[in-house]
């Protein structure tokens, strides 16, 4: 009596192949993400190590033995000795002969009319690259098929596997005399303001950065360093650190009439950078303003808090060892948020469970004890509340190599963008203010500086002058913030420029 399969195979006629739609129906005890057909009637065939290699280094997928694949049509043919073809294969990856690593896979098999068909789940690998006798054989899978990984490709997965440790190093020869002290008293100044409760608050610098994690032992760690870091020890110990930051007027670079309108220069390290471009987003979108010495508002529901949550993981889960630089840029019609650093969890699952894989530990603490960013995964739901408050959709896209967040801009957010851009247009309006309250604008543009740093930028010898003449005006006209507004003599003022002044920035 036939079996309940072999009774499927009705549309098969004799001498014809199947679709892909029809063998997968036919199979239909499996979810076929990926799959990968071999003949192999008489034994395993060569091509079938850059199968296991590719579905190892990225999603998964199966390996199916015994159907015959001609262009974008399927014949059972079955194996010859399916015992032997079994054997052969789980010890092949068993063996750690011919891979780098032993592996594994589940099997299945099938009897189509006396036709022996075998199935193997090859799953993704935890530890990668995954290569068979040479690390040259290093594959990877794209839309059906391998493809050799390049030498990029490859350093990124022997870099992911330090995933969840690298940033809690330590680095030698440090301390936190190597800290931008400038950004850590702006971080230990939040975290006094929006996380009153915090127990270590009130510490000296030494043991604050001891007990959170931004040095040990008396050294940096690379997240302590990554997050308040000054330029020079940053750059000698991660000379790649960069996040770039664009705002582009059309919807592409090729659209656009000249390649941006912003672009924000190279800060000292992440926490500097996050405050920049907060800042700028809040241009972009409905943010509920609120006074406060770094620009950044308390918690709410608006659309610049789903940004934010964006920020912040872009912030905390980049590859900052990668060729490549974390890169935010705000297109006419949505805002991508790229990383260096692929997703460590099935984009499939991501609205529907709750992830909380850090490629960072130590950074995403960092802005959770500063209350930016949300506990265990649930920042995924504050980033999707996007969707709710402006009808655009947040996407999630990732390979090997990269991974990108983009907040399509809907009808609010759309014409939020619109009256920005129309601002913009405008700005010459505006441009009414004296030559000595420009200067000082242009001087500062998107940075912080001292009274001292001013001085230095603008080559004058008279403080009296540049905070009489220049710095008093701007202040008054509410074109420039004081760090400390209640305190204009803090030994420690800074200058920065408001949302005001930054529009009239030349």
């Amino acid at each position: 009596m036939a079996s309940p399969i072999q009774k499927k195979v009705v549309f098969l006629q004799k001498n014809q192949g199947m679709t892909k739609d029809e063998l997968l129906r036919k199979l239909s005890e499996i979810e076929w993400d990926d799959f990968e057909c071999k003949a192999a009637q008489d034994k395993l065939p060569e091509d079938v190590w850059a199968t296991v290699s590719a579905f190892s280094n990225t999603s998964g997928g199966w390996v199916v033995f015994g159907i015959k694949q001609q262009g974008k049509r399927f014949e059972i043919q079955g194996v010859n000795n399916g015992e032997k073809t079994e054997s052969d294969f789980h010890n092949t990856l068993r063996s750690g002969q011919k891979f780098n690593m032993r592996l594994s896979a589940t099997g299945k098999k099938y009897n189509f009319d006396g036709k022996l068909v075998l199935a193997f789940f090859v799953p993704s690998s935890m530890v990668k690259p995954i290569y068979y006798n040479n690390p040259i054989n290093t594959f990877i899978r794209t839309g059906s098929g391998d493809r050799r990984a390049t030498e990029v490709e490859v350093m990124a997965m022997m870099r992911d596997q330090a995933f969840g440790s690298k940033s809690e190093q330590v680095v030698e020869g440090t301390s936190i005399d190597d800290l931008n002290k400038s950004s850590l008293e702006t971080y230990r100044n939040h975290i006094r303001s929006d996380n009153p409760s915090f127990p270590y608050k009130d510490l000296s610098d030494n043991q604050f950065c001891e007990k959170v994690g931004i040095s040990k032992d008396g050294k940096l760690t690379i997240g302590g360093l990554l997050m308040l870091g000054g330029r020079d020890v940053v750059q000698r110990h991660v000379s790649n650190f960069w996040i770039d930051y664009l705002e582009i007027p059309g919807k592409s670079l090729a659209e656009a009439q000249v390649r941006y309108t912003f672009r924000m220069q190279e800060q000292d390290n992440i926490w500097e950078s996050y405050q920049i471009i907060l800042q700028r987003l809040r241009n972009f979108v409905d943010a509920p303003y609120e006074a406060r010495p770094d620009g950044v508002g308390a918690e709410d529901e608006s659309q610049l808090y789903a940004l934010r949550e964006g920020l912040t993981n872009c912030c905390a889960h980049a590859d900052y060892f990668s060729p490549m630089h974390p890169t935010i840029r705000v297109f006419s019609d949505r805002i991508e948020l790229q990383n260096p650093g692929r997703f460590m969890f099935p984009l499939s699952e991501l609205r529907t469970q709750i992830h909380s894989i850090p490629r960072n530990p130590n950074i995403i603490k960092f802005f959770r004890y500063a209350k930016l960013g949300e506990n265990a995964g649930y920042g995924i739901d504050k980033m999707l509340a996007w969707e709710r408050l402006t009808k655009g959709k947040v996407e999630f896209t990732s390979d090997l190599i990269s991974s990108t967040i983009t907040y399509w801009l809907g009808d609010q957010a759309g014409d939020q963008a619109s009256a920005q851009a129309s601002a913009q247009a405008v700005v010459q309006v505006e441009s009414t203010i004296s030559d000595h309250v420009q200067k000082i604008i242009n001087c500062i543009r998107d940075n912080v500086y001292t009274m001292n740093e001013l001085q230095q930028r603008l080559n004058m010898s008279s403080r009296r002058y540049v905070r009489v003449t220049l710095l008093s005006p701007a202040i008054e006209g509410g074109y420039v913030l004081r760090a400390y507004p209640d305190k204009p003599n803090h030994p420690n003022q800074r200058y920065y420029l408001s949302e005001k002044g930054l529009k009239l920035v030349k």
